[in-house]
C-alpha cells in the first residue's frame, strides 16, 4: 500500500530530483534539509535549484526498469533493410545507406529488426570479400593500367582526393625516370611505374600495414592517381616487393638521391647516422637478434641503417638486413654510396659510440672525413672528472633546449685501435647525472658549434620515430628481408615528399606528417576527367586557404601516371 513514504523517500532518481527540488520551492526548507532527506549533497541541491530555475532540468518519467525504448521502424524502412541483407549488406552498412537518405537509425536497431525479419548474424567479412561498397560501387578482380582516354567523362568521390596535392613534387622529382633509371621490373598487367606510385600512395596515406590495401580499393582518386582502375591487392604488391633484390634497391636509393640534389634539397654538409631495429617475424635461420629501443628489448628483426641530411633533416639513405658482424662497416658503405650521388661534398658523420669501432675511426680520418661521436666511458674516466680544471661555460644556441649553458673540457686524448690524437669535449650540466665525453678528428671547429652539431643528432632520432609512427616500420611482418629494404627506401621517398609540401604551406613549414596529412591530405574531394584535363575540386575546410595561397601555377601540373595529363586543383 502507497503512502508518505513514496514521496518521502523516493526510490528512482528522477523522482529524487523531484522531491528534491519541490522541497526546496515549495516547502521552502533549507538545501542542508533537503540534502539530508534526499542523500544529496547541499552543493548538488544547490545544483538542481539552479537548472531547475534555468529549465535545464527534465522530470519526464522514464520507462519502467527492466524495459528498453525502442526506436519505431515504419513498413518502408523495414522493407529497405530486408531488400539489403538480401544483398549481403551487414547492418553497419545499412545504417549507413539509412542516414544517407536521412533516416537516423542505429546499427542495434538495424540488428534487432534483421532478427525479427528471421536473418541470421553475417560472419565477419572484409570490404573484398562483401564485393561492393556500400553505395553499390563493383570491385573489378584485377589491377589493371587505366589511361587517360578511358577515363574521359569520368565523374567520382574520392575520400582521399588530397593524395593529388603531392602529384607536382613526384613530376619534379621525375619520379618515372627515377623508375626507369633504376631498372625496377613490371609485370605483364602493370608497370613498374604503376606500382611504385600505388606503394606511395599507402605510404603517403598513413596505411598501417600492405596487408589492408583491401580498404583502398573503393577510393577511385587513387585509381586515377595510380594509373590504374583500382589498387593491387596486396598478394600483388607483397610478390612484386619480393621481386626486388638488393641491386633494383640501391639503383632506385641512387637515382632518387640524385634527382633531389638537383632540386638543391640537400644540404649535405652534416649527416647524421643511426641503427634502428624493425621487428620481423620470419625464419629463425635467417634472422638475428638485435636491440629494438622502440620495444626497450633485443628482438628478432631487420637491422637497418638510416642517414639524414642535417640541414634538411630528410632520409638520404636507408640500408636493411644488416647482420651484427656487418653492422661496423655501415660507415664505409654509406661513404661509398655519399660519394657516387654526391661527389664533391665530404660530410661530417655524426653517430653515436656504438656505431662503428676505434678502428673505422681512423680509417675515416685517414679519408679526411670528419665525425663526431661519444667516447665509451668507464668507471675510471668517469671518476676522474671531478680532478679535471679548465672547464668553462659554453652556449649552445637551441631554441627549447632545456640546459643552453653546459660547462666544456678541452683535451687531446689516445684510444685505442684509433692511429693519432682526438680531440675529447667533457661536457658538465647537461642535466644527465653522468658528464658526456664527445671526440671528434675535428680540431678547427669551435667547441660550441661541434657540441651544437652533436646535440642535433636527435632530429635522426625524430625521423625515425616519425618513421614507426606515420609510416608504420613497425608493422612489416614479411619473413622476406628485401621487403623491408623496399618499404624503407620508400619510406625515404614519402618522407621527402613531405617536407616538399611543408615547404610550400606558410606557417607549416616545421610540421610533421601526421599533421599534414591530419589537415591536408585526408579529406573528401571531387575528381573529373575530361579529356586530357583531371580536375580534383575540394570542398570547404579551415586549412584550405593556406592551400590556396601555394603558388600552384609555378608548379607542373601533370600526373605521373597520366603523360600529357593537365592537373588542376580547386580548394573551395
Amino acid at each position: 500500500m502507497l503512502d508518505a513514504k513514496f514521496f518521502l523517500h523516493p526510490k528512482s532518481d528522477w523522482q529524487r530530483r523531484y522531491e528534491a527540488v519541490r522541497a526546496s520551492f515549495v516547502d521552502r526548507l533549507p538545501a542542508k534539509v533537503v540534502a539530508d532527506r534526499f542523500g544529496y549533497s547541499a552543493g548538488y541541491v544547490h545544483l538542481l535549484r539552479h537548472l531547475f530555475r534555468s529549465g535545464k532540468l527534465d522530470f519526464a518519467e522514464p520507462p519502467a526498469e527492466g524495459q528498453i525504448a525502442r526506436r519505431r521502424v515504419t513498413h518502408e524502412i523495414r522493407s529497405k533493410i530486408r531488400e539489403w541483407r538480401e544483398q549481403g549488406l551487414a547492418a553497419g552498412e545499412i545504417a549507413q545507406l539509412l542516414s544517407e537518405e536521412g533516416a537516423e537509425i542505429s546499427v542495434s536497431t538495424v540488428e534487432r529488426v534483421l532478427a525479427e525479419e528471421g536473418f541470421s548474424r553475417l560472419p565477419r567479412r572484409t570490404r573484398l570479400k562483401i564485393g561492393m561498397t556500400v553505395k553499390g560501387a563493383s570491385v573489378p578482380e584485377k589491377a589493371q593500367v587505366v589511361s587517360l582516354s578511358g577515363l574521359d567523362g569520368l565523374r567520382c568521390e574520392s575520400p582521399l582526393a588530397g593524395i593529388f596535392v603531392f602529384a607536382p613534387f613526384l613530376i619534379q622529382l621525375d619520379i618515372a625516370g627515377v623508375v626507369r633509371q633504376a631498372g625496377l621490373p613490371g609485370t605483364k598487367m602493370i608497370p613498374a611505374i604503376n606500382y611504385i606510385l600505388s606503394f606511395l600512395a599507402l605510404k603517403l596515406s598513413g596505411n598501417e600495414r600492405y596487408a589492408h590495401v583491401g580498404e583502398r580499393a573503393f577510393d577511385p582518386g587513387l585509381g586515377v592517381f595510380t594509373g590504374l582502375n583500382v589498387i593491387p591487392k596486396c598478394t600483388a604488391m607483397s610478390t612484386y616487393s619480393y621481386g626486388l633484390d638488393a641491386v633494383h634497391i640501391h639503383q632506385l636509393q641512387s637515382a632518387f638521391v640524385k634527382r633531389a640534389t638537383k632540386l638543391s634539397l640537400y644540404g649535405g654538409n652534416i649527416v647524421n647516422l643511426d641503427f634502428h631495429t624493425v621487428p620481423h617475424y620470419g625464419d629463425e635461420s635467417v634472422l638475428e637478434k638485435h636491440w629494438a629501443g622502440a620495444r626497450n628489448k633485443v628482438m628478432k628483426g631487420a637491422l637497418t641503417l638510416v642517414a639524414q641530411d642535417a640541414d634538411s633533416k630528410l632520409i638520404v639513405y636507408t640500408q636493411a638486413d644488416i647482420k651484427k658482424s656487418e653492422a661496423d662497416d655501415q660507415v664505409l658503405d654509406f661513404l661509398e654510396f655519399w660519394w657516387k650521388v654526391r661527389r664533391g661534398v665530404d660530410p661530417t658523420l655524426i653517430f653515436d659510440s656504438r656505431f662503428t669501432t676505434y678502428t673505422h675511426l681512423s680509417e675515416l680520418n685517414k679519408m679526411d672525413v670528419k665525425f663526431i661521436t661519444l667516447r665509451r666511458r668507464g668507471e675510471k674516466l668517469i671518476r676522474n672528472v671531478p680532478e679535471l680544471e679548465g672547464f668553462r661555460r659554453i652556449h649552445i644556441p637551441h631554441e627549447k633546449r632545456k640546459y643552453p649553458n653546459p660547462q666544456a673540457h678541452e683535451s687531446f686524448v689516445k684510444v685505442a685501435g684509433y692511429d693519432g690524437d682526438l680531440r675529447q669535449i667533457i661536457l658538465q650540466g647537461t642535466g644527465r647525472e653522468k658528464p658526456t665525453f664527445i671526440i671528434t678528428n675535428d680540431f678547427e671547429t669551435s667547441t660550441e658549434l661541434v657540441v651544437g652539431n652533436y646535440a642535433r643528432r636527435w632530429r635522426v632520432e625524430n625521423v625515425i620515430a616519425e618513421a614507426v609512427k606515420f609510416f608504420h616500420l613497425n608493422t612489416v611482418s614479411s619473413p622476406i628481408l628485401v621487403k623491408v629494404a623496399f618499404d624503407v627506401a620508400l619510406t625515404m621517398v614519402a618522407d621527402t615528399l613531405y617536407t616538399m609540401l611543408a615547404t610550400k604551406l606558410r606557417g607549416f613549414e616545421e610540421c610533421d606528417a601526421p599533421k599534414l596529412f591530419r589537415h591536408f591530405i585526408d579529406g573528401k574531394g571531387t575528381i573529373s576527367v575530361r579529356g586530357s584535363e583531371v580536375q580534383v575540386k575540394f570542398p570547404r575546410r579551415a586549412h584550405h586557404p593556406v592551400l590556396r595561397n601555394v603558388p600552384w601555377e609555378r608548379l607542373p601540373r601533370a600526373l605521373p601516371a597520366h603523360p600529357g595529363a593537365q592537373l588542376s586543383l580547386h580548394f573551395t
